[in-house]
Formats: structure tokens, sequence, C-alpha cells
């Protein structure tokens, strides 16, 4: 990493007079000119201006804060400029990344198609048959909607713990 060293000089307090400058900014924009390309032409190159404290003396025992304006600048050191040399990453690849294929299926394992086809068949053979006089009737509303489904112990455990949880409630609201 290169390093510099810096300068930091005052910045001009009074304009400085020139051929064809007129008027007390154009003075003070040709005084902050003329040493910045001062500087610039030792190899100095210009950071920043800032403003910052400075504690002064004032009578025997007195002190008082005055603020100053400096202009800060920077070169590379003289032995650094040669030490300093970037190394450049190596170029990506231009080869695209190869895509990872998916593993192959045993010649032993059904495909998912397989499997699904034989249950589809099974369900057509068992679903009962609609009568054309029924077709506006909604299940549930005059007979028991059967889903197929043999395992009723679940669901009567389901409609279990709603009568608890509703009766948990009633309870809490009249205890209120």
């Amino acid at each position: 990493m290169p390093r510099f060293e810096y300068k930091v000089v005052p910045a001009p307090a009074k304009g400085l007079k020139g051929k064809g400058i007129k008027g007390a900014e154009a003075r003070f924009s040709h005084a902050l000119q003329e040493l910045m390309n001062g500087l610039a032409a030792d190899g100095w190159e210009y950071q920043r201006a800032e403003t910052l404290p400075s504690l002064e003396r004032v009578g025997l025992t007195g002190s008082t804060t005055e603020w100053r304006n400096v202009l800060v600048f920077r070169r590379m050191r003289e032995n650094e400029a040669e030490l300093f040399a970037p190394e450049l990453l190596p170029a990506p690849d231009e080869t695209p990344p190869e895509t990872v294929a998916a593993p192959a299926a045993k010649a032993d394992t059904p495909r998912v198609e397989e499997k699904v086809a034989p249950l589809a068949a099974k369900q057509e053979e068992t679903a009962p048959k609609a009568d054309p006089q029924q077709q506006d009737a909604v299940p549930g509303k005059d007979e028991p909607f059967d889903n197929g489904v043999e395992d009723t112990d679940s669901m009567d455990r389901v409609g279990a713990s709603l009568t608890n949880l509703a009766a948990v409630r009633d309870s809490g609201k009249s205890s209120n």
C-alpha cells in the first residue's frame, strides 16, 4: 500500500494583487490559486480545507481558542513511488460453468408417472357413479359427505379438542 507524506499550510488571510484582478473576492481567489499551483509544481496534491481550533495564550495566565483555516496537501513518498506496483488479478475464465446433471434413476425404481397411473385407475373404479338427478345436490346438506377416509378416529379427536377448547373459553368468560 502506498505511503504518503502530508503538508498543512495556513490558508491565505489576505488577497494577492494581480494584473486585471479587481475586488476582494477575486484577490483572495488569486492568492489561493497561486498557493495551490506553487505546491502542485513541487508534487503536492490538494486534499481539503479544514477549520481547526488552536489554543493560544492571552496575557500572563489566560488562554483563548482561535479557529484557523488550513489547507491539506499530500504526495507519495519519494522511495515509495518506485516500490508501488499494484497486483492485477487474473482474468476470469471465459468458459461457462458446467451444469450439474441430475442423478440417473435406478432401473428397478418406478418413476412417478408409473406410480400415479394405477392409483388414478383404482379411484375411478371405486368412485360412485354420478346420478343425473342428484347433480345439484350439495354434499353434507342432505346426507353426510364421504371423503373416502376410513379413519374417523382422528376426526373424533379433533372434534373433542375443539369441544374442550370451547368449554375452556366459556368458563373464562363466565368468571370475568
